[in-house]
């Protein structure tokens, strides 16, 4: 099949004057907006987790937990001898440099400590937030592709969307990885969490809905590293393994691990058969 071509976009929407606004940081901003509105719908559902004013403040603590874990998240896994040696680089965040990994890890720091700050069920808590997830995942990756980054390994002649991205150094048809990642990770990771949300059982077992996203990225995660060329400056890991897959594949035990804990807990309650 006809390969296609990467489009050349523009990373900047709008220019003006000596400020640019790229498509990667509308992705975070719009995220981060729609995630905070489809929270408040969820805490409507029963049972109450929190406050509709609560929901709104926790938006500032997301906000500081994705940039904040995220970019320190890419310093320590992905480059974390280049920034020793060039620290001012490290807030140089409009050159891009954001690691998933670390932004959960810094949003989990914040969903803790605001919890425990307000007397609020953490498991809870994060179980709403979970579901929004995939919503932010869905639009980064959209902006990766955008900004013609993160580009797939060689695909097969059959392959019918295979492209090819000039930037790359080769004219070899690719997978479109960030789009698999969009599929898997956005839509429909976000579709299993709907339908498990829409269920009071289900969002009455604390922690349930937050241990199937974990798993759920984790395993999406893991897929999609077989489509994507590794980084780089890292290139493949012992094992023929890819740093995304190292750090994804605990997140599926873990996840594991929170189900099974959710039910217990449930069942112990009488919250389950």
């Amino acid at each position: 099949m006809t390969p296609l071509i990467w489009p050349h976009f523009d990373p900047i929407l709008v220019r003006i004057g000596p400020f640019a606004i790229h498509y990667y940081a509308l992705a975070y901003i719009t995220a981060l907006l729609i995630g905070w509105q489809f929270c408040r719908r969820l805490n409507r559902l029963a049972p109450n987790v929190a406050t509709g004013e609560q929901v709104d403040d926790f938006l500032s603590w997301a906000t500081l937990g994705v940039v904040l874990g995220g970019r320190i998240g890419y310093v320590l896994f992905y480059q974390p001898l280049f920034f020793f040696t060039h620290p001012a680089r490290i807030i140089a965040v409009w050159d891009g440099g954001m690691s998933f990994h670390g932004g959960m890890l810094g949003v989990t720091l914040a969903i803790i400590i605001f919890c425990r700050k307000h007397r609020l069920s953490i498991w809870m808590f994060a179980d709403r937030i979970a579901v929004c997830v995939p919503i932010g995942l869905f639009l980064g990756r959209l902006a990766n592709f955008i900004n013609g980054e993160l580009w797939g390994r060689p695909a097969p002649a059959w392959f019918p969307m295979a492209m090819i991205y000039p930037q790359s150094g080769s004219m070899v048809p690719r997978y479109p990885s960030e789009l698999i990642e969009a599929l898997l990770e956005g839509v429909i990771l976000f579709g299993v969490l709907l339908l498990a949300v829409r269920s009071e059982r289900v969002r009455r077992q604390a922690g349930l809905l937050t241990g199937i996203f974990i798993t759920g990225y984790g395993i999406a995660r893991t897929t999609a590293e077989c489509f994507r060329e590794p980084d780089w400056f890292l290139g493949f890991l012992p094992f023929g393994l890819t740093m995304g897959q190292v750090l994804s594949v605990p997140m599926i035990l873990v996840g594991i691990w929170m189900i099974i804990r959710a039910r217990r807990a449930a069942r112990a309650a009488h919250l389950i058969a």
